[in-house]
């Protein structure tokens, strides 16, 4: 039997204008992206890597601070940082689904499950959305009900139309549509 692999997870608090949420990574990449909360970062720490230990550390998370920064700005439309994200292979399919999401646009959950192929699964499509632990990297926020209403989402209703608007302020003002 093999021992779980020890894993350090960095972590920092990001604050950018009015923006404020915990991030972290591993040495493999972005594992979470969050609340203002800390014990949310602690939480997804224990579920998705048993053997860990949280270490703050500003300097290693220099870059995804910076990326993140520079999309709040208006500056950055794609995210190249690597991430490090745990999920069943559904969960994953979810998430890549997500990724493709173009920036200033929305898709409803039905529209993933489309993308997917699994069109009878909007409920699941909806629960695996909700567990994605790099919030705007992996932009679930670009997701919203069939009816163009906004529905849940893990840093609140607030943060995602936020997160909305600042997208299509940015579009806007690069002269798309």
């Amino acid at each position: 039997m093999q021992a779980k692999q020890h894993t350090i997870i960095y972590w920092t608090l990001f604050v950018c204008n009015q923006w404020n949420v915990y991030i972290a990574a591993t040495s493999k990449g972005l594992c979470f992206v969050g609340s203002k909360d800390f014990d949310e970062v602690v939480l997804c720490a224990e579920r998705k890597f048993p053997q860990h230990t949280l270490v703050q550390d500003d300097k290693v998370l220099h870059p995804y601070v910076a990326e993140l920064e520079e999309y709040i700005k208006g500056d950055r439309k794609e995210f190249t940082m690597p991430i490090d994200v745990q999920g069943t292979p559904f969960q994953l399919a979810v998430w890549n689904a997500l990724r493709e999401i173009p920036y200033g646009e929305t898709y409803s959950y039905s529209d993933i499950a489309e993308r997917i192929q699994k069109p009878d699964s909007v409920r699941a499509v909806g629960t695996a959305i909700g567990a994605n632990p790099v919030l705007i990297t992996i932009p679930c926020h670009r997701v919203i009900g069939k009816n163009g209403k906004l529905t849940g989402f893990r840093g609140g209703l607030e943060m995602k139309k936020q997160l909305l608007s600042l997208e299509k302020e940015s579009s806007c003002h690069s002269g798309k549509q």
